[in-house]
């Protein structure tokens, strides 16, 4: 069992944020501690929703109520995800500077945006995000775009991602870099560390729900090496095409038990 703290975005209905890394992680028979930084009643993809940030003070007063009671340092990893603002980008930077004195292993999901939309948080929250909290990160798992975004590269080849992924390691220990441009039809998971660089090629899927780069960074987050985190995820992805949402619970009994992918090295 791993202890993980997760500061993310929660919803009431489907699975994004907290509410696709925590079930996916309890069920792997972890424990997590949930911590929001936003509460909607749904994907902001849907045509209503409501709710609103969760004010810093708030959150803040939270994390020290769980440091209070022996919980907060007690964790194996801190995940990162969804920040609505740079005030709560500052507090996550804090936790997070926090926690790795600790020797908590700090995971950074840096919730930017995507193709073909672009950003979706201010420039602001980017910017600081950048900044102050990638440089914090254990493990590192942007998207492409975010990837892009980070760095300001060319990401149209395998060969700018790598370039763009080792870039980061200065400040990251590993990079996981989704939805990287593996081949015609093919898409796949970048590993860049500095001990080597690997690719895991996952062939493309039309109709895949919101919440995939949340669970996959949650799994890593809770101990799995990066071809059982995708395996497991490839696994529930086949499970939830052009379902409404992932059905992480439904298809438990299947995605949990999915074997490993095999990277090839590069």
């Amino acid at each position: 069992m791993t202890r993980v703290l997760i500061l993310s975005s929660w919803v009431a209905h489907g699975h994004v944020g907290l509410s696709a890394a925590v079930p996916a992680l309890q069920a792997q028979g972890h424990e997590v501690t949930q911590l929001p930084t936003t509460v909607l009643s749904n994907h902001p993809g849907w045509p209503h929703v409501a709710g609103a940030p969760v004010p810093v003070a708030q959150i803040r007063r939270m994390i020290e109520a769980l440091d209070a009671n022996g919980w907060l340092m007690a964790q194996d990893a801190l995940l990162l995800g969804y920040m609505p603002s740079s005030d709560h980008v500052a507090l996550a930077a804090d936790l997070a500077r926090r926690m790795r004195e600790a020797g908590v292993r700090v995971v950074v999901d840096p919730v930017l945006g995507d193709l073909p939309g672009g950003l979706y948080v201010s420039q602001e929250v980017a910017c600081a995000l950048r900044d102050d909290l990638v440089p914090l990160a254990d493990v590192l798992t942007p998207n492409l775009f975010e990837l892009g975004w980070l760095t300001g590269a060319r990401m149209a080849t395998l060969a700018e991602a790598c370039t763009a992924a080792s870039g980061l390691l200065d400040t990251a220990g590993e990079g996981l870099v989704t939805s990287a441009p593996v081949g015609p039809g093919t898409t796949g998971l970048l590993r860049v560390s500095p001990e080597r660089v690997q690719v895991f090629p996952v062939a493309l899927r039309r109709g895949v729900p919101h919440g995939v780069g949340d669970v996959f960074s949650a799994l890593v987050a809770g101990g799995l090496s990066p071809g059982q985190a995708l395996g497991h995820l490839s696994a529930l992805i086949d499970a939830s095409l052009h379902a409404p949402h992932l059905r992480i619970a439904p298809a438990a009994p299947n995605w949990t038990r999915a074997a490993a992918l095999t990277p090839t090295e590069i």
